[in-house]
Order: C-alpha cells, then sequence, then structure tokens
C-alpha cells in the first residue's frame, strides 16, 4: 500500500497529483494560521495586549531554531524522494537517520545557547519595558519543547515524500487543536497567564511529536530505520545542507526582520506598536498559505521524478505549481484589496 503511493508521483496526473498533496498541506496550514489567530485573541483577553507582545518577540527565535528541523527536512525529503525514484531504499533510510540525528544535535546545541543568554537574547529581539518578563517566562518553557517542534516539522516533510499528505496534514491539525484546548484549561480555568500559554504551547508540540513517532513506526510508512542509519555520512549530510539552506536562509531573514520591527516599532511606538505589528503579521499567514501548501505538495512529486529520471513530467510539475501559484496569488490580491 505504501510502495504504491509513493509509485503514483511517476505515473497519476501531476494536476491531480499536486492537488491530492497540496490540498491536504494547505489546510494544514490554515488550521496553523486559525490556531495562531485564536491563540493570540484568548491570549489577549485572558492575559492582556502585553502578552501578545512578549509572544511575538519570542516568536522569531524559537522558530528560527525549529526552523533547523524544517530545512532539515526539506533538503533531507529530497534526497529521499529521488531515492525512491531511484529504487535505492538504503539512501533513504540512511538519509531519514541522519536527519534525525543532525536535527537534535543542532537544535539541542542551539537551545542551551539561547538558554545561557536569555537575558541578552529577549532585549535583542525586543522584549523590553513592561514587556519583558512576559516575554522571558514565555520564552524559558516554550524552548524546552522546541527540539519536539524541530523533530516535528522534519518528519512532516519525510511523511509527504512518502506520499502520505493526509497523514501529515494530521501532524500539523493536531498542535493546533491540543493548543487551544490547552489555553482555555491553563490560562482561563487555572489561571496561570503567561506560564499557561508557554506550557499550552510546548504541550502542543509534545503531541504533534507523539502522533509522528507513532506514524513511522506504523505500517502506513516505509521508514523502518535501524540503529547503523543515525551515525552521519558526509556525503549525506553535505547534500541536506545544500538543499536545506535556502529555507533556513529564508527563515533566518524572518526572524531578523522581526528583530529590527519590534525594536524599531518599540522605540517609536512603545509596546502598543508592537502588539499592533504581532496582530497584523498573523493576518498575513492568511495570505500564504495555499503557497505553502503548493510548495509542500510540489517537492516529493519533483523529487520522485527527478530520481526516476523522468525529467519531463519534473519540468510540467513546474509549470503546472508555478500556474497555480499565480492563480492564487490573484485571487487572493483581490479577496484582500
Amino acid at each position: 500500500m505504501v510502495d504504491s503511493k509513493i509509485s503514483d508521483f511517476g505515473s497519476k496526473s501531476i494536476s491531480k497529483l499536486l492537488i491530492k498533496q497540496s490540498v491536504p498541506a494547505a489546510i494544514g496550514i490554515l488550521v496553523m494560521s486559525l490556531n495562531i489567530l485564536i491563540d493570540t485573541i484568548f491570549v489577549g483577553h485572558w492575559i492582556g495586549s502585553h502578552a501578545i507582545a512578549a509572544i511575538n518577540v519570542v516568536l522569531p527565535v524559537s522558530f528560527f531554531i525549529a526552523a533547523l528541523g524544517m530545512s532539515i527536512g526539506v533538503g533531507g525529503s529530497s534526497i529521499i524522494s529521488r531515492a525512491l525514484g531511484a529504487k535505492t531504499t538504503e539512501k533513504a533510510l540512511k538519509t531519514f537517520g541522519n536527519q534525525i540525528t543532525l536535527t537534535l544535535s543542532l537544535t539541542i546545541t542551539f537551545i542551551i545557547f539561547g538558554l545561557n543568554y536569555i537575558d541578552d537574547i529577549i532585549p535583542l529581539f525586543g522584549g523590553k519595558g513592561s514587556i519583558y518578563d512576559s516575554a522571558k517566562t514565555y520564552y524559558r518553557i516554550v524552548l524546552y519543547g522546541v527540539p519536539l517542534l524541530a523533530l516535528s516539522m522534519m518528519g512532516n516533510t519525510v511523511i509527504r515524500s512518502e506520499g502520505q499528505p493526509k497523514y501529515a496534514m494530521y501532524a500539523m491539525v493536531i498542535p493546533s487543536i491540543t493548543n487551544l484546548i490547552f489555553d482555555v484549561i491553563l490560562i482561563k480555568y487555572f489561571n496561570l497567564g503567561m506560564l499557561g500559554a508557554a506550557w499550552a504551547t510546548t504541550g502542543s508540540y509534545g503531541f504533534c511529536f507523539v502522533f509522528i513517532a507513532w506514524f513511522f513506526m506504523s505500517k502506513n510508512s516505509k521508514m523502518k530505520i535501524q540503529v547503523k542509519h543515525f551515525f552521519l555520512k558526509i556525503s549525506i549530510v553535505t547534500e541536506i545542507a545544500s538543499l536545506g539552506s535556502i529555507t533556513l536562509s529564508r527563515q533566518a531573514i524572518v526572524s531578523v526582520t522581526y528583530l529590527l520591527m519590534n525594536n524599531i516599532l518599540f522605540d517609536f511606538g512603545g509596546e502598543t506598536s508592537v502588539t499592533a505589528y504581532a496582530i497584523v503579521s498573523r493576518m498575513l499567514m492568511f495570505a500564504l498559505f495555499p503557497f505553502f501548501g503548493i510548495t509542500q505538495g510540489f517537492i516529493p512529486i519533483a523529487g520522485y521524478n527527478y530520481g526516476a529520471n523522468n525529467y519531463e513530467r519534473v519540468k510540467q510539475s513546474i509549470r503546472i505549481a508555478v500556474q497555480y501559484s499565480i492563480l492564487l496569488s490573484c485571487f487572493i490580491f483581490i479577496f484582500f484589496i
């Protein structure tokens, strides 16, 4: 069953495959966007507007570390898709094992650094004045759960490379729902404030990780790795780094933008301006979720056919993905205007 889903990448209609892969991804990202908006409403209503600003200060730090997992996932999943297309399963398994080792080692290193220099990092990213204490509380607890988030983001891309977009969507929906449930319990009923918001976020990362771990241990996945696959192989690590560096660079730019904007806005307009920026930036995620869906749906299709030396289908998948993106961008622009 798993093999037939993967082989579909090389035989079925590109348009149908792209829709099949992209729609669940887009739905998952839409649910995440809704979660962030609702979470913002809950935090603002039950804790206060400064709590929204505090979370906005922490997000670029935690997301950059988690983006290590995403970049390793994107780079490795491209290798896995091509390896599956070329029928070299052992290389796919070795790549997956190397992804796990890289994600854990890099994220834990960054987290140790982040916790040791917490008093310098929070003000650097705009956590000043009345925002500082709330941001520090949120930052410390959320950082504990970031390795789970990074592993989940890495694993999510591998699930797609196996031709299982619905499970990848479930992995994105589960933390969104559990985060909101934990928000209600910990913030509203237990009145834990920022402490509750932080544990709600970290707890949702844990649930996501448990689901993804279950997927890879179940019969739905072909990625049944052994201890030998965890040992790093230089050629695979180099290829993962070269492919994933673009994703990491993009997230680094986003983090730097947040750093600059939070500081500029605080200097000119105080905590209120930082809060307003946080709210608007969450709204803009709605404009981007379909394109992230197309991107995540496109990668395994192109990768599989490239590995199978079916270059005409690779070109066709690029053309169709670009066409869909242009049509969607025009529609979304008109809708927002």
